[in-house]
């Protein structure tokens, strides 16, 4: 009986944390049917523009025309390109790091693939993180370079110009472009301020110079959390001033004295 009761509950605690984990994956998905449809086309346009213009640079009969890893990367560019990972130098710095880091590992260790892989990988992370250009699309510019084959071992040090670089800098032109018209997108973040949604009342600007976290207390935060977060300072302090003025309306709207959110959340 005991072993029964002890199964169950261990059963109810599984469950519980698997609908915690959906429930908080759900957050993440908040965004409208027509962002869908605006970072789907985005994705269209920018692998098109990419293998176009490529192959009128360097012909249509070059085998290796486009990298694989710009399809990850679109998704980071038209799919959340408030991210620190898809801004402009992210996307170059990652893939042009993370393909000498693939070069360099199939020539030096090519004779044994699984190890130069390995290596062309673990190499492209450890060099992106302090060069602040970390992109995960670029642990698969660094394999390609070393599984691609015949084709992309004879270019040598090329691969990191043609396909890399160039591919790399269309599509983020097209990113910019294809962003440009959107005015809640903001890429990239460095020229672009808050979007404003109306005009800023006394109260309002009052509200957003109260709920405005210091630069220091989050740059504590983010350490004491110690691992990469993928979302700008200007994101943070936005999601902050928005989740207070919810719960304070919310507050009011019932009659209710409204508490800090902090204390709200426990």
């Amino acid at each position: 009986m005991k072993t029964a009761s002890t199964f169950s509950e261990r059963v109810a605690r599984k469950w519980a944390g698997l609908k915690r984990g959906w429930d908080a994956l759900k957050i993440g998905y908040t965004v409208s049917e027509r962002e869908h449809w605006i970072s789907g086309v985005g994705g269209l346009f920018g692998i098109l523009l990419v293998w176009w213009v490529s192959s009128l640079l360097v012909g249509s009969h070059v085998a290796v025309l486009v990298a694989s890893s710009m399809g990850s990367s679109a998704v980071l560019l038209f799919a959340a390109p408030h991210g620190g990972m898809s801004q402009p130098w992210s996307v170059f710095g990652g893939h042009l790091v993370s393909a000498l880091a693939g070069v360099a590992s199939q020539q030096w260790l090519g004779h044994e693939p699984m190890l130069a892989a390995s290596m062309a990988v673990a190499l492209s992370i450890a060099l992106m993180y302090p060069l602040r250009c970390l992109h995960p699309p670029g642990g698969a510019t660094a394999l390609t370079a070393v599984v691609g084959g015949e084709t992309v071992h004879a270019l040598g040090y090329g691969f990191v110009v043609m396909p890399i670089m160039v591919n790399t800098v269309i599509i983020l032109l097209v990113a910019v472009a294809y962003n440009f018209p959107f005015s809640w997108r903001r890429y990239p973040q460095a020229w672009w301020r808050m979007a404003v949604v109306s005009e800023p009342t006394a109260d309002a600007a009052d509200t957003d110079e109260k709920c405005m976290i210091p630069h220091s207390d989050l740059v504590y935060a983010l350490s004491q959390i110690d691992t990469f977060i993928d979302v700008s300072e200007e994101d943070l302090q936005k999601i902050y001033a928005l989740a207070l003025g919810h719960h304070q309306h919310a507050a009011e709207t019932a009659g209710l004295t409204p508490e800090p959110v902090a204390e709200a959340a426990r």
